[in-house]
């Protein structure tokens, strides 16, 4: 599959262009001291850290994630649950400011939605599904506004370039700076509304080779 998205060109995800923008690739794992430092628990205070982060490296937003072995997991009990911690993320992250519009970046059409609230969660999420040269497949959009949700419908059609969400506030995205986590999968295993974005190390193999790198879609491959 990996192959077939490198051939296409895709719309905007969102309003930057990753190619001639001043981008800051954030750093999330235990190899950033900044991090241990900081009360990751406290939104405001990770929040600042972002927005700082950007603004110093004059940048239009913040990137990164993909099977990044994160330290920030840590601060929510939602991915402590099991006998291995899970912590290796399985989409990327762009980190904008709450309200940054969220695209399509090809048509397709609503497979699932839902508000996965708590904290640590993805709050109001969209999976849109595909279909390219024969193949299906899935984009999954996080911590997205709440309205966003309100007019959608399973099997709604939605055109390339179309205005699904927005980045939404901590006090609905499962309370993380805003950002959007976006995800590429090729097996939704049945799910709906939900699918796991952070996964343990122990099984980052299995996971990625169905949650497949973003970058050939976000244009930053």
């Amino acid at each position: 599959m990996i192959e077939i998205l490198k051939k296409y060109s895709f719309k905007p995800v969102v309003p930057f262009d990753f190619q001639k923008e001043t981008i800051y690739h954030i750093d999330l794992t235990e190899n950033n001291p900044d991090l241990k430092e900081l009360n990751l628990a406290d939104t405001v205070l990770f929040s600042k850290y972002v927005d700082e982060k950007i603004n110093e490296a004059k940048a239009v937003c913040a990137i990164g994630g993909y099977l990044e072995n994160r330290y920030i997991y840590r601060r929510s009990e939602h991915f402590q649950q099991n006998e291995e911690p899970r912590s290796i993320h399985l989409g990327i992250d762009i980190w904008a400011a709450a309200g940054t519009p969220v695209f399509a970046p090809l048509a397709g059409k609503v497979h699932s939605f839902q508000n996965n609230a708590g904290f640590g969660d993805y709050g109001p999420t969209i999976i849109l599904e595909h279909y390219l040269e024969e193949n299906t497949f899935y984009t999954l959009y996080g911590h997205l506004n709440l309205e966003c949700l309100d007019s959608l419908f399973e099997g709604k059609s939605i055109e390339a370039g179309e205005k699904i969400a927005e980045f939404g506030e901590f006090a609905v995205n499962g309370d993380w700076p805003p950002h959007l986590h976006f995800q590429v999968i090729t097996d939704m295993q049945g799910k709906k509304g939900d699918f796991i974005g952070v996964c343990e190390p122990s099984k980052m193999e299995a996971y990625a080779k169905i949650c497949l790198d973003g970058a050939y879609i976000l244009g930053t491959a």
